[in-house]
């Protein structure tokens, strides 16, 4: 079994409007809701490319009741979502269907008390209990302590369960401390990290930091890898248009999945690069189109970067 962790779950809604325009009305032509979060989102990818997973974190309120109802739809991911007394958050992602651009909103999460924090940290225990591997997903909701996931990499770590981070800011600074096993930043985010906007120093700087590996997401160019066994761009064969909101936690499961199987460290970037870029011509966050992604895998790119 695969874990992923969504500490801030959502509930994701995505409409489709012709253009759009500010100061104006809009007609949506598409509307979809997804259980959403970053790892709710790896979890939906894992579980389409055949692994047991199972996603854990908080949900709450009438909003949160809807993510577990439709999260029970998703064949293959097991809801150990905690209850918490605050209502799970919305995201709203409008897509502009003459430019293909997405605008994002993002409510910040319910207040999560000391005793909610403590539940959780006990169930976590458990659940590593039966994990191979475990992805600690996304923004951290108000009153989780702000060094959450270097508690839940060293938690993993002690429990010989390997950890792939996926967050940013303080919380991506102090959870790479930790030593998680791997961390998937976007060029934004490692820039706020190491200081630096050159991805090949800065993958490497970060790595030094205290991950095993860093795969740093470079958008349409693909992946950026450092590792004890080499560093490696991955590259699709060319940009895709459409919807990226979800690509990197496509990329997350590929990266997961492939670890749990042993893959190499070519395979893994392979696998990840074309999930991302299926995600693209998927309509929502957690899913891909098969088709896309069997096309892309066989003409990824992946060369050895050098200094």
């Amino acid at each position: 079994m695969i874990l992923t962790v969504t500490l801030n779950t959502a509930l994701d809604v995505t409409y489709r409007v012709p253009r759009l325009l500010p100061h104006t009305s809009h007609r949506v032509t598409g509307a979809t809701e997804r259980p959403g979060g970053k790892g709710v989102n790896v979890a939906r990818v894992l579980a389409a490319l055949g692994h047991k997973v199972t996603a854990t974190g908080f949900a709450g309120g009438a909003v949160g009741a809807v993510v577990r109802e439709l999260l029970a739809a998703d064949a293959g991911v097991t809801d150990a979502l905690l209850p918490c007394a605050g209502a799970t958050r919305r995201t709203l992602a409008v897509v502009d269907e003459a430019s293909g651009d997405t605008t994002q909103f993002n409510e910040p999460g319910p207040q999560i008390t000391p005793a909610e924090w403590a539940r959780f940290q006990s169930r976590y225990e458990e659940l590593l209990d039966g994990a191979r591997a475990v992805a600690l997903c996304g923004s951290l909701p108000p009153g989780v302590p702000v060094g959450a996931y270097a508690v839940l990499v060293r938690t993993a770590r002690a429990a010989g369960v390997p950890v792939l981070l996926d967050t940013s800011g303080e919380a991506l600074r102090r959870g790479v401390a930790a030593r998680p096993e791997m961390i998937k930043p976007n060029a934004a985010e490692l820039a706020e990290l190491t200081g630096s906007r050159d991805p090949l120093p800065a993958t490497r700087d970060a790595r030094r930091r205290g991950a095993h590996a860093v795969v740093t997401s470079l958008g349409p160019a693909g992946l950026l890898a450092a590792t004890a066994d080499g560093t490696w761009q991955a590259a699709p064969p060319r940009p895709l248009a459409g919807n990226p909101t979800g690509a990197g936690d496509s990329a997350v499961a590929g990266l997961l999945s492939a670890l749990t199987e042993g893959l190499d460290w070519p395979a893994r970037l392979t696998r990840a690069v074309a999930l991302s870029a299926a995600t693209v011509h998927a309509p929502a966050a957690g899913e891909f189109d098969p088709r896309t992604y069997e096309q892309v895998r066989g003409s990824v790119t992946v060369t050895h970067a050098q200094a």
